[in-house]
Formats: C-alpha cells, structure tokens, sequence
C-alpha cells in the first residue's frame, strides 16, 4: 500500500501537464529558497511565487556546499530552435544545465544566452555548466570559456569541466590546475570539474587524488554497475568528496529494436514505468551520484524523466536482474569505452571506441548530421585505412564481444 502512495503515476503525471496547458507551465517560476541557486522561469514575473508543480529531489554536490537536482538537463542539442524545454524544465525544480562549447556547433550554449538575454535576474537561480571541448592546453580552454560566456550572456559559469571527455589522466597537468585557481579568482567559474567518456576508471582513479578537481562526470549506467574497476574507482572519488555525475544513464547501444528490448519494455510497464524511467531510477538509487544528466529534446521526455525522478518506488530485485539479463543479452552491441584496450590491441587504428560512439549517435540517438560531422573530423589517413584494417586482434580482447569489423564497415557506409 505504501508503494503504490509513494508512486507517481506516469499517465496521471503527463495528464496534468495537458491539461494545465503549457501557458500555465511557462508562466510560474520557484521562489528563491536559502542560498541555493533555484529553479525560475526565465519570461516569469518579478513577483516570487510557489513553485506550481512537486519539486526534483535535491543532492548535495560532494564537498561544495551546494545543493543540485538529481535530474540535470542535458544541452546536447540546438537550444535555439528548442526554447521549449528550457523555459518548462525549471518548474519542476530541473535548474540544472548542461553545456559544452561544441554542443550544436554552439547553438546549445547559444541558446541558453537567448533565455537569458530576455530575463538576466534568472541567471542567479539557474546551475549552469560548460566544457571546454577539445581543448589541450590552458590557453585553448580560456578560449573556450571566454567564448562560452560571451554565448550564454553571463559572467560566470557555475561548473567548469575543463577537461572534456577525458582518456588520458596525464590530461590532468599542472598547467590546468593553475588555470582552473585563476579562472575561480577572476569569479569566471565557481567550480571545476572533468567528464570522462572513455577509460573512466583509470581517469577517476587519478582525479580522485586531485584535490582542484571537485566534480567528476562519468558514463555510468545498468550496463557498467559489474564494472568493478569503475566502481572503486567511483567509490574513491566519493569518499574524496568528489561531486559526481552520471551521463550516458540510458545505456543505448547499436540496436535499436530486438526481442530482448520488447521483454524489458515489457517488464516495466506491469511495473508501471517504462524501461528508460528503471534506468534512471538504477542510477538515482545509487546514493554516489549526485544528478544524472539526461538529454531531452521535448516536454514528452522532460516529464517522463521528472516523474522517474520524483517516483519514491525502489526497483526491486526482479527489476535488477531483469536489467542485469538485458545487458548481457545485448552486449555485443555497446561499447564500454574502454578505448586503452582496442589502441593497445591495434595501435595503428586508433579510434575505435569514437567510432563505436559515433555510429550509436547515428543509430540509436537519431543524430545523422552529428555523427557524420564528428565521423569527418577523423584524420583522413586513418578514414582511409579503415575498410582494410583486420580488426580481429581487437574483437578477441573486446569485454564486450563487439564485433567490430562488421560495425567500423557501416560506420564507414553510413557516416562517410
């Protein structure tokens, strides 16, 4: 009885959006509470109101003394055309936002800026974050922030990753510490952080050691809870202090629709919430993380995520292993960023675990002009090497068993 009270119904959830209408949605914004940083819609009025809609959970952020939603908005897409989201995602208390330089070519960041040109006072209750993407020295990551400021018009940016999607923890030198001291005394940034796509746990188990570094981001999803490896290395930056976020929660590999897909969705929906609401609430549960960053491209998926989030019903074992079975079923088809092992096993043909990522934007994320763009900014001798490298040495020491011959092949089919 007390799991069904505690329980958001999903349908009765998104009902209530429809029927308030979006005017009502756009309207409201959350007082402004303590000194934390909160939820305000960027076109409210002046005048501080309740919040109209049951808040996301908050987390603190490791040693920070701030205080998150466990739910950040991730910003990898066009914010300019997609204002929408943006202006809804504070009402339910999701004032967290997620950026990078090179998100949409800009237009990510972009549009944040065009939010907040309409309504500067909502800038101190948003929690904004940037990356400095591919970036390698101290000087290109001013560049980047510089830039992203000006983008974004504000002043400051509350959370810096400064090292974007980092594989290599020798990124981690001493030249962007002292970037990382001046940029704090200049008040350009309030925190900084790194994010890890590829070999996490050797780049978590050098930052944790790193006391400048405050934040950590890190793929970590139902697919990666075996990784013992990555978890100690998590576990590490936990009891450091370390702030820490997941990305990539969903788990989304090659394929698209199998019969293992159909039981899973199966599973959830008797459970009454769908398989991408279980896979943000394996992550929620786990008490190490402070916020998932989860993309959302409309007001469908922004609720359906707020409901995971705010849904108190603990997955059960049957739930665990039903996402524990998915994942071995389907292995073969995700890559697990573990790029160290394939350059190690053929070093001539770098790029394996990019091109892996690339060709699941394309498949499994829908973003054709993205992953060709990002395809296309592989050197072209190793494009060109691609169809007749022997891939075998890499599939035999593959954890997941990819097959990666056959899917650098239509990689190069579909993205060339």
């Amino acid at each position: 009885m007390k799991e069904k009270q505690n329980k958001i119904n999903r349908r009765i959830f998104l009902k209530t959006v429809g029927a308030t209408g979006l005017g009502s949605v756009l309207a409201g914004c959350e007082s402004k509470r303590e000194s934390e940083p909160n939820a305000v819609d960027a076109n409210a009025p002046a005048k501080e109101q309740e919040p109209q809609y049951t808040q996301v959970p908050k987390r603190k952020l490791g040693k920070t003394g701030v205080k998150l939603p466990c739910l950040c908005l991730g910003g990898n897409q066009d914010l300019v055309a997609n204002q929408i989201v943006l202006r809804s995602a504070p009402q339910w208390g999701v004032y967290y936002w997620d950026t990078a330089y090179n998100y949409a070519g800009g237009n990510s960041e972009v549009g944040i800026g065009k939010i907040l040109s309409k309504n500067q006072k909502a800038r101190e209750n948003l929690f904004i974050t940037s990356k400095a993407s591919g970036a390698t020295t101290a000087a290109e990551v001013e560049q980047r922030l510089q830039t992203s400021l000006n983008r974004m018009n504000t002043d400051y940016i509350d959370l810096y990753y400064g090292c974007h999607k980092c594989a290599n923890p020798a990124l981690l030198t001493n030249e962007l510490k002292e970037w990382a001291e001046s940029a704090k005394k200049r008040k350009l940034i309030r925190h900084f952080g790194i994010s890890t796509h590829q070999n996490m746990a050797q780049v978590l188990a050098a930052a944790f050691e790193l006391d400048w570094i405050e934040v950590v981001m890190t793929t970590y999803n139902f697919r990666l809870m075996q990784d013992t490896a990555l978890n100690a290395a998590i576990d590490a930056c936990y009891k450091a202090g370390k702030g820490i976020m997941a990305i990539k929660t969903l788990g989304m590999g090659q394929k698209i629709t199998t019969d293992e897909d159909k039981k899973l969705t199966a599973h959830f929906l008797q459970r009454g919430f769908t398989k991408e609401q279980a896979k943000i609430k394996a992550v929620l549960q786990d008490i190490r993380f402070t916020s998932v960053c989860v993309g959302m491209k409309n007001i469908r998926e922004l609720t359906s995520n707020v409901a995971a989030a705010l849904d108190k019903t603990k997955l059960t074992q049957s739930d665990t292993m039903a996402l524990t079975e998915y994942a071995r079923a389907t292995c073969d088809g995700y890559c697990a960023g573990c790029a160290n092992i394939c350059n190690s096993a053929l070093p001539n043909a770098p790029y394996i675990s990019d091109i892996m990522r690339y060709l699941m934007y394309y498949k499994s994320y829908g973003k054709h002009d993205e992953a060709r763009k990002l395809f296309a900014q592989i050197p072209a001798n190793v494009r060109n090497k691609l169809l007749s490298t022997d891939f075998s040495p890499v599939e035999a020491r593959c954890p997941q068993h990819l097959p990666i011959g056959s899917l650098v092949a239509e990689a190069v089919t579909r993205l060339a």
